[in-house]
């Protein structure tokens, strides 16, 4: 069974699973094209969709109106043109010379953030007699990759003298675009709109232009520009406690499993590794098939909630590899119970905070072992 498993019930799935609910993802996805009118928008899709799979919600957001989708690696681009996706595909990673071939040979839009890599693609579309199609990559101050903005002058004049390059796109990212403080990132803007000055002073059509992540396309409206890249904003999660929540989303993953074994546990008998947690009186105690080798954080040992037919329980003891621990004191709970573990009222937020993280490591961080099961209509 592949992890992007689609199924209308799931009676053969593993009991530790992701649901993930297509509608609401394109509920979403209209929300947010309504938020930001005429402009384009780019699905980002990377990282396995942030945890929800890559290719079922790729093609559903294709389906539902995105008119491209981002990723961050050659890899993923190819599984989705493998997958018989051929929507366009903008790569915003760093390329290794070596890979630049497997771009044209599948379609895909290659991020240019050098003078150096634009000459590199340049050549080897010719050498194979193509047009590479590049979005040209700005640093208006996150210092991650792409050419400074101070310097950018002469990667787009470079550019126009390329034979076997079209630029159809010029971009930035934002630092700082989900802090209530947005001084940083209006300075970006400004920054990035000085660069794309450059074909308005040479009477020259400007490529598509975009800045606007998540948090720029809630807080920052004029930097929606030609097109936008929601990501976790798609998947119904705020970027950050910090930003307006300007748009009506709903997350679209639950993370579920299923009561594998009941016992009582006598006082001073220590569950679990290093013998962190015990009771001083018998209690219930449940243990539930999921744990760090899943992606349920091991830094959620004696910290997290899980929900059992809608009452909250705590996880007791050292997350296992495979499995938690759950104390239900005097409560009731019988083998096959469902077992919430993200969703309902436990959100990536909270689970982040129980885990000293961030939502997005939440999401991205559950294993492909654990299988999606994809409701939709």
């Amino acid at each position: 069974m592949t992890p992007d498993t689609i199924c209308s019930d799931d009676d053969d799935v593993r009991p530790t699973r992701v649901e993930v609910d297509l509608d609401q993802l394109a509920q979403n996805l209209s929300a947010i094209r309504r938020h930001v009118g005429g402009a384009k928008v780019m699905a980002v899709v990377k990282a396995n969709a942030y945890g929800h799979g890559i290719v079922p919600v790729a093609r559903h957001l294709i389906t539902c109106g995105a008119d491209s989708l981002g990723v961050a690696l050659l890899g993923e681009a190819v599984i989705l043109r493998q997958a018989g996706i051929t929507a366009p595909i903008l790569v915003f990673g760093g390329i290794d010379e070596k890979q630049i071939p497997r771009f044209f040979k599948n379609d895909l839009t290659l991020t240019v953030p050098s003078l150096e890599k634009l000459r590199l693609i340049d050549t080897a579309a010719g050498a194979m007699g193509v047009k590479a199609r590049i979005h040209l990559k700005i640093d208006t101050g996150m210092e991650r990759i792409g050419i400074h903005y101070y310097s950018a002058e002469k990667l787009l004049e470079a550019s126009l003298q390329c034979q076997h390059v079209e630029v159809e796109g010029i971009y930035s990212h934002f630092a700082n675009a989900d802090a209530e403080d947005l001084g940083h990132a209006r300075l970006q803007l400004e920054r990035f709109q000085d660069v794309i000055t450059f074909y308005e002073k040479r009477s020259l059509p400007a490529p598509l232009r975009h800045i606007a992540n998540s948090a720029g396309i809630l807080q920052l409206p004029e930097s929606h520009l030609d097109l936008v890249r929601p990501g976790i904003l798609l998947y119904g999660v705020y970027p950050g406690t910090e930003c307006a929540r300007s748009i009506p989303v709903k997350p679209v993953l639950s993370w579920k499993s299923r009561v594998a074994y009941f016992k009582v546990v006598l006082p001073g008998h220590p569950v679990s590794y290093s013998s962190t947690w015990q009771s001083d009186h018998p209690v219930r105690v449940v243990t539930v098939p999921v744990g760090y080798g899943d992606g349920y954080f091991r830094a959620l040992s004696n910290r997290a909630e899980v929900i059992i037919a809608g009452q909250r329980y705590p996880v007791i003891g050292r997350v296992c590899m495979d499995q938690i621990m759950v104390n239900l004191e005097q409560g009731s709970a019988y083998n096959g119970d469902d077992v919430i573990l993200l969703g309902g009222d436990i959100t990536a937020e909270e689970m982040a905070n129980w885990a000293g993280t961030i939502p997005y490591e939440v999401l991205t961080n559950i294993n492909t072992r654990v299988p999606r099961v994809y409701h939709h209509g």
